[in-house]
Order: structure tokens, then C-alpha cells, then sequence
């Protein structure tokens, strides 16, 4: 009976401590990246750097923890509104999933409601949900229209990303000036070019 008891204590006690154990890991990969690099991980102005960097890559990446139906739950209000709301220069910050280096910009948001209306803090909010997560700035551009696209069921989604790439600014092509534009149009944004122009206009990206 003991060892039974034992037993289950011992595993319950291992279920518990999973996320410590998870977070001693990555400390473990960091240490073994600093040795890598050359460095001595026990030196004083390394000694906690694992730990450092365990946590920023848990806060940066905790989009992945982050449940958009959660996000979204009681702030859909029944609204006859037909024009087009706009959520515009939403700052964001990602990790580019092929290098782990930060891309960071403006998020503009643009939609036409069908009967109802999202509070809009909520906007920002889905977009850092998204953009707390390892991506490249194509696919997080999609996602977020679609998924508006999808919980609103509105007449038409629009979103404008416009991005700086440390990844082309500290180490390959090295441009420092560089922004990278990306949208994703749905609906009447993409079927009415009036609609479009408007938005464009609206957010500060139409041609001249």
C-alpha cells in the first residue's frame, strides 16, 4: 500500500511540476548555446541570462496560450451599422520563424459589420494574439483577417501589416531603411475596389 500511495504521489507531484520542468530545459538549451557561442555561462554577467531568457521567449511567444473565442467571448454586440470601422497603427512585435529575430510594426484593421460590431479593444488584442507566436509576416497578415472575417461574419475584411525585420537589418542584405508591406483583403474589400481605395485612403496607404 505504500508504494502505491508512493507511487501516485511521485507522479502527481511530476504533473505539477511540468512547467518548471519545461522552463529548466530551455534554461539547459541557453546555457549550451552560450558554451557554443564560445562564452561562459558562469560568468556574473551571464549567470542569469538562461533564466532572462527562458521568460522573454515565454512572454514573446505566449500567443500560442492565447484561445481567440476566449478573446472575442461577450464582446459581439447586435448593431445596424453599415460603414466601415477601423482599427488603425496597432503596434505589434513577432519573432521571425526563421531566424527568431523580431519583425515589429503597425497593424491597420479595417472591416463592414453584418448586424454587429466587436468592441474595439478587442482588435489589438487578436492581433497580438497572433503575433505573440513564431511567423512570418505573410501568414500572420492572413490570420487575422481571416479570423476576423470568420467571427464577425462581416460584408468585408481588411488588414495592412507594415513591418521592420531585424533578420534584413542586422545580418544578411543589411538595410536598415527597409519595411515590408503585406494586406489581406476579404469580402467587399476585395470584390469593390471603392471599398479598397477607401480603406487605403482611411489608414494613410493610398497612391498619391
Amino acid at each position: 500500500m505504500r508504494t502505491k500511495k508512493s507511487t501516485r504521489t511521485t507522479r502527481a507531484a511530476a504533473e505539477g511540476s511540468g512547467h518548471l520542468s519545461d522552463d529548466r530545459s530551455l534554461r539547459d538549451l541557453v546555457e549550451r548555446v552560450l558554451v557554443t557561442l564560445g562564452e561562459d555561462p558562469k560568468r556574473h554577467g551571464l549567470l542569469k541570462t538562461p533564466e532572462r531568457v527562458e521568460k522573454a521567449l515565454r512572454f514573446m511567444t505566449q500567443g500560442y496560450q492565447k484561445d481567440v473565442d476566449h478573446l472575442l467571448n461577450g464582446a459581439l454586440f447586435p448593431m445596424e451599422y453599415d460603414e466601415m470601422v477601423i482599427v488603425k497603427d496597432i503596434d505589434f512585435f513577432s519573432l521571425c520563424e526563421h531566424h527568431l529575430l523580431p519583425f515589429f510594426g503597425k497593424c491597420h484593421v479595417g472591416y463592414i459589420p453584418d448586424k454587429k460590431v466587436v468592441g474595439l479593444s478587442k482588435i489589438p488584442r487578436i492581433v497580438d494574439a497572433f503575433s505573440r507566436r513564431l511567423q512570418v509576416q505573410e501568414h500572420l497578415t492572413v490570420q487575422i483577417a481571416e479570423m476576423l472575417m470568420k467571427k464577425l461574419s462581416a460584408h468585408g475584411v481588411g488588414v495592412v501589416m507594415e513591418a521592420q525585420h531585424l533578420c534584413m537589418m542586422m545580418r544578411g542584405v543589411e538595410k536598415q531603411n527597409t519595411i515590408a508591406v503585406t494586406s489581406h483583403m476579404l469580402g467587399d474589400f476585395r470584390t469593390q475596389q471603392q471599398t479598397r481605395e477607401e480603406f487605403l485612403k482611411l489608414i494613410g496607404r493610398a497612391r498619391d
